[in-house]
């Protein structure tokens, strides 16, 4: 089945000329979709952006780890696997180039994951290799996606 997304971008970054001149404006923007809470946004602080906001980078490694948290979660409900807290700190590398054209090259996700006891940490382990077969997100990227996760299982 074909679905459609749909996302509304908008630029606040005009300080009153437009982009008349390369440094006269700013690269602020926001996620404003209808009906949900808008996310301020900024370009990639090695590119002039605001460290303090997203980037389109961030958005990226956060979507791809946000869509393997929920499909871990799914596939570890399925196999009796109860989940009881889920953390991931992503880490993507990119390069650019000599002309300014970037890309990423590869991204680890790094899930800290909270198991109650009794839990099978082999199972558990082996779900996330299944999940770049389902995963939105995982499929449409062009780069490499490996998985380095860490268990703490609760006393019983």
């Amino acid at each position: 089945a074909v679905h459609d997304f749909t996302s509304q971008v908008r630029w606040t970054g005009n300080r009153g000329e437009g982009n008349t001149r390369y440094d006269g404006y700013d690269r602020r923007w926001q996620v404003c979709s209808p009906g949900k809470p808008i996310i301020e946004c900024s370009n990639d602080p090695l590119l002039g952006g605001d460290p303090q906001l997203h980037n389109p980078e961030d958005l990226l490694i956060n979507a791809l780890s946000a869509c393997h948290m929920l499909w871990y979660l799914h596939f570890a409900a399925e196999a009796g696997i109860v989940v009881l807290g889920y953390e991931d700190a992503p880490l993507a590398v990119g390069e650019t180039g000599a002309g300014g054209a970037g890309r990423f090259l590869s991204c680890e996700l790094r899930p800290q994951i909270l198991v109650a006891a009794g839990a099978d940490l082999v199972e558990a382990e082996a779900i996330h290799h299944r999940i770049h077969q389902v995963c939105y997100i995982a499929r449409s990227v062009n780069f490499p996606i490996s998985i380095r996760a860490s268990f703490t299982v609760t006393s019983a």
